[in-house]
C-alpha cells in the first residue's frame, strides 16, 4: 500500500524534473507565420503551422513570441525586438525562429516574403522583401548559446515574371558561419516544398510529431522530420538541414551535457552499393534519406534506376551538386566563379543568373591575381594601400632607456662666444697689389700688337710686363676683375 502510494508520487515528480531540467537553460522563440499576401494568392497554411508550432514549442519550454502576416517594416521591428529579448536573456539562451511563407533566391541570396511585397522587377525584391542573412546576422549579433532557424518557406515561386529568380532557396551552410547554428529547411536547395492538403503543410506536420519525441537529440529529430516528409510527398519533398552545433539539444527531455560526439565518418558509394544491394527500394529509400549523403544517393540512384523512387533520387543528387557549385561561385564572387559554374551547368534555373553577375563582375580588378616578381603583394587599388604610401611609414622607434631617480640637470645655453677680429692690415705705398683677371674667350683672343717703347717709363707704377701693375697697362696698381 505504501509502496503504490509512494510510485504515484514518484511518477509525477520524474516528468516536473524530466520537464525542468529541459527548461533549465533559457528559451526564447518567434514564430512567423505569413498567409494574407496582398499581390499574391494567400497561402491557407502558414497562419495554422504557426499556432501549432507556438504550442509545440510552448510544451518544449520556450518562451514564444508569435506573429502574423507581417509587412516588411513589422517583420524586421519583431526581429529586432527577438534579438533584443535574447540579450536580456544572457548568453545560455537557445534562440529559436520557425518561419511560415513565402520566401525565394534572388541573385544567390534568399529572401522571406512580407505580405505587403508587390515587385515589378528582380530589382524590387531586395528592397521589399527581408533578406534571410540579415535575420541570421541580427540573431549571431547577441550572445547567445545556439541558434535554431526552421524554415517552411520553400513554396513555389509566387512572381512568375521574375525570369532570373532561381527555384526555391540557396543553399546555406552553418558551418561557414558562427558555430551554434542549426538551419533546417522544409525541402532540399533548389527544390519547392508544398503547402499540403490539410490544415498544416507536411514539414509541420513531421515536425509537431518528431517534436513531441522523448530525449531525442535535435539531429535525429530532423532526420525523422526528413522521412516523414519524404514518405508521405512520395519522394518529391525531401526537407534537408544544416549544422555547426558544438552542444546537445532536444525539445523534450534533458539535454547531454558536454561536447557532442565527433560525426560518424561518412561510407564510400561502393560502400552504400554493397549495403543496399538486395533490400526492398522502399527500405533502401529510407536508409538514403536518413544518411542525406551524395555517397548514399548515387549508390541508391545506381541500384534503382528504373524506379519511381531512383528517378527522384537522382534528381536530388543533379540538383543537390548544382546547388552545391552556385554556393561556391556565389561566395567567392568573381567573372571567373560564375563562369566555371555555366561551364558545368549551362541550362540550369540559375544560368541566366549566373551570366548577369558574371557580366556584372567582368571588369572588375581581380585582387587575387599574382604581382610582378620582386614587386610584394601590393594591392591593385592605390586608395585601399595607403598604409603602403612611403610617407606613412614611421622610421622605427628606437627604445628609450628609462632612468629612474635621477635628478633633472637643467642645462643654460652657453653664450656666443667673441671673435678676436683684427681690422684690416693697412696697405702700405710699397705693397705689391696683385690682380687676377678672367682670361678672355680663346676664339674671340688677338694677341694686341706690343706698344712701342718709350724712354723714362720704366720705374714706377703701371707699364706692360712690370712686376706690380696689371697685365694690361692698369695704372693706379689696383686693376679691375
Amino acid at each position: 500500500m505504501f509502496r503504490h502510494a509512494l510510485l504515484k508520487l514518484m511518477i509525477p515528480a520524474a516528468v516536473l524534473l524530466g520537464t525542468h531540467s529541459a527548461s533549465a537553460e533559457n528559451r526564447l522563440a518567434l514564430v512567423i507565420g505569413q498567409s494574407a499576401y496582398r499581390s499574391v494568392p494567400a497561402l491557407p497554411n502558414p497562419a495554422n503551422d504557426a499556432k501549432a508550432v507556438t504550442q509545440l514549442l510552448t510544451d518544449s519550454g520556450f518562451e514564444v513570441s508569435t506573429a502574423s502576416d507581417l509587412s516588411q517594416g513589422q517583420m524586421r521591428e519583431v526581429v529586432s525586438e527577438f534579438a533584443g529579448k535574447v540579450a536580456a536573456k544572457g548568453a545560455d539562451t537557445v534562440a529559436l525562429v520557425f518561419y511560415a511563407g513565402h520566401g525565394l533566391q534572388i541573385d544567390g541570396e534568399n529572401f522571406l516574403v512580407p505580405i505587403d511585397i508587390d515587385p515589378k522587377r528582380e530589382a524590387d525584391i531586395p528592397i521589399q522583401a527581408v533578406r534571410l542573412n540579415d535575420i541570421l546576422n541580427t540573431l549571431t549579433s547577441v550572445p547567445s548559446k545556439m541558434r535554431i532557424l526552421m524554415l517552411d518557406a520553400c513554396r513555389n515561386n509566387p512572381f512568375p515574371d521574375l525570369k532570373t529568380a532561381g527555384s526555391g532557396l540557396a543553399l546555406v551552410d552553418a558551418k561557414v558561419g558562427a558555430p551554434g547554428t542549426f538551419l533546417s529547411f522544409s525541402t532540399s536547395p533548389g527544390a519547392v516544398a508544398e503547402d499540403g492538403s490539410g490544415s498544416n503543410s507536411p514539414y509541420t506536420n513531421a515536425l509537431l510529431a518528431a517534436g513531441k519525441e522523448q530525449n531525442i537529440p535535435i539531429e535525429e529529430t530532423f532526420k525523422r522530420v526528413r522521412l516523414a516528409v519524404n514518405k508521405v510527398t512520395e519522394g518529391r519533398q525531401t526537407p534537408w538541414d544544416s549544422s555547426s552545433l558544438t552542444e546537445d539539444f532536444r525539445f523534450s527531455g534533458v539535454s547531454v551535457a558536454g561536447p557532442k560526439p565527433a560525426a560518424t565518418p561518412k561510407k564510400t558509394v561502393a560502400e552504400w552499393t554493397r549495403d543496399l544491394k538486395g533490400r526492398p527500394v522502399e527500405a533502401a529509400n529510407e536508409l538514403i534519406v536518413a544518411d542525406g549523403t551524395d555517397e548514399a544517393y548515387e549508390a541508391f540512384a545506381g541500384l534503382f534506376p528504373q524506379t519511381a523512387l531512383g528517378r527522384l533520387a537522382r534528381d536530388w543528387l543533379v540538383r543537390h551538386r548544382r546547388m552545391v557549385a552556385w554556393n561556391n561561385a556565389v561566395l567567392i564572387n568573381t567573372a571567373s566563379g560564375y563562369r566555371s559554374f555555366l561551364a558545368r551547368f549551362p541550362d540550369s534555373d540559375l544560368s541566366a543568373t549566373a551570366r548577369k553577375l558574371e557580366e556584372r563582375l567582368r571588369n572588375r580588378p581581380d585582387f587575387t591575381s599574382p604581382v610582378v616578381a620582386g614587386a610584394g603583394a601590393v594591392p591593385q587599388n592605390v586608395a585601399l594601400a595607403a598604409p603602403m604610401c612611403p610617407c606613412n611609414i614611421q622610421p622605427p622607434q628606437q627604445p628609450q632607456k628609462l632612468k629612474v631617480n635621477v635628478p633633472v640637470k637643467r642645462f643654460e645655453p652657453e653664450p656666443p662666444k667673441r671673435v678676436d677680429r683684427k681690422p684690416p692690415r693697412r696697405r702700405e705705398a710699397d705693397d705689391d697689389v696683385v690682380v687676377v683677371r678672367r682670361p678672355p674667350p680663346r676664339e674671340v683672343y688677338e694677341p694686341p700688337p706690343p706698344p712701342p717703347v718709350s724712354i723714362g717709363i720704366g720705374i714706377g707704377l703701371g707699364g706692360f710686363g712690370g712686376s706690380r701693375g696689371g697685365n694690361y697697362g692698369d695704372h693706379g696698381g689696383r686693376g679691375r676683375y
